[in-house]
């Protein structure tokens, strides 16, 4: 494959907010609008995150796994609701200009 055919690799991220589930891809240093998927209440399942970045057009790069984390609604405040948030690069299989 040459290198103006390999797959751009990118980090996606799902996070929760409002009790919703959203996974977006962070197309940084391009022109394109990040691409996002709406889950509901529950939590996505492995199964669920797959089909979700299909359908944006991506697949986790080989071998990648996701990451979990934590981070607090309002900076500085031990008392603020904890955001989960989870990552993991993927590589495009559909066209991400530059």
């Amino acid at each position: 494959m040459s290198g103006q055919n390999a797959a751009r690799e990118f980090t996606a991220q799902m996070s929760v907010r409002d009790g919703r589930w959203r996974l977006y891809v962070a197309l940084l240093n391009t022109t394109e609008r990040w691409p996002d998927y709406r889950f509901g209440r529950t939590v996505p399942t492995f199964t669920d995150r797959l089909r979700a970045l299909l359908v944006l057009g991506f697949e986790p790069v080989p071998g990648a796994e996701w990451e979990w984390t934590e981070d607090s609604e309002t900076p500085d405040d031990p008392a603020s609701p904890v955001i989960l948030i989870a990552a993991i690069r993927v590589c495009s299989w559909s066209a991400v200009s530059v």
